[in-house]
């Protein structure tokens, strides 16, 4: 018999794994946002319970996707509901606190949701992987990567420092660039060594600015696993503190499918200053 698989909880990666999957899929928008009901709705294969209790009785498997500040108490109340399902953590969180989750299999997404072929992959870790990465998948790549939980969250957590990390340095060089007066002779400058970083650098701002208070503790659990490696923290601290800023500005508010696909680079910048 085929599995059941719950997700937990289906905004925008959860929704586009849900029709990447060829099994019934079960969730609950109970307590989320207008926006995830909406996600949850445009899913073709998502079948909407009343609540979380639902979803875990009825699931064999449950992919945990939730922002990382979120992560351990939903986590907790997972792993407390005692039931025969086997709990799959997908959030970026780090090995530390994955490990803490109690579940069953590591999970790491990288890329965008899978709406697409070819565009996303999942690395797993722990003893039961292979039965996460048995399951029917469509268009996404699935990695096993060892059989202890929290390697793929290492994964996760060194490619997110990279990728987020940038975009956080780019964001306040194209700012004070501006401020100087400067900013052609900048992007300029970057285009020789970075073209397609300059030429999408309105919309990868943007885009990051509108997912920003969700990045904050995803960049502290960067940080927590880069001191766990023996190197300072205060890195991704400081990291941390630079999408906390710009979750304060106006197009924090706005919902990142709402950030036109080329976005101006000046339009951008004069976004992040409101």
């Amino acid at each position: 018999m085929a599995p059941t698989v719950g997700i937990v909880s289906p905004g925008a990666m959860g929704s586009a794994l849900a029709d990447a999957l060829t099994t019934r899929v079960v969730a609950t928008v109970e307590g989320r946002s207008e926006r995830t009901r909406g996600l949850a709705a445009q899913a073709e294969r998502l079948e909407l319970l009343p609540t979380l209790g639902d979803v875990l009785r009825e699931a064999d498997v449950v992919l945990l996707v939730v922002p990382p500040g979120e992560a351990e108490e939903i986590g907790t109340a997972i792993r407390q509901a005692g039931a025969r399902f086997l709990f799959v953590d997908l959030n970026a969180v780090s090995p530390v606190t994955v490990r803490r989750n109690g579940a069953d299999v590591d999970g790491a997404i990288s890329g965008p949701p899978p709406w697409r072929p070819d565009t996303t992959r999942i690395y797993l870790s722990g003893p039961r992987a292979a039965e996460v990465a048995s399951l029917p998948w469509t268009h996404v790549e699935l990695v096993v990567v060892g059989d202890e939980v929290g390697t793929a969250s290492a994964v996760k957590m060194c490619t997110a420092s990279v990728y987020k990390g940038t975009t956080a340095l780019l964001a306040h060089a194209l700012l004070t660039a501006r401020s100087a007066g400067v900013l052609e002779h900048v992007l300029d400058d970057l285009r020789s060594s970075f073209p397609e970083l300059v030429d999408g650098a309105g919309t990868a701002v943007a885009r990051a600015t509108t997912k920003s208070a969700r990045y904050v503790p995803e960049m502290r659990e960067i940080a927590e696993t880069q001191a766990s490696a023996g190197l300072p923290r205060e890195l991704f601290e400081g990291v941390a503190v630079a999408y906390e800023a710009l979750s304060k500005c106006e197009l924090a508010r706005t919902a990142p499918e709402d950030v036109p696909a080329r976005l101006d680079v000046e339009k951008a910048l004069d976004q992040l200053g409101s």
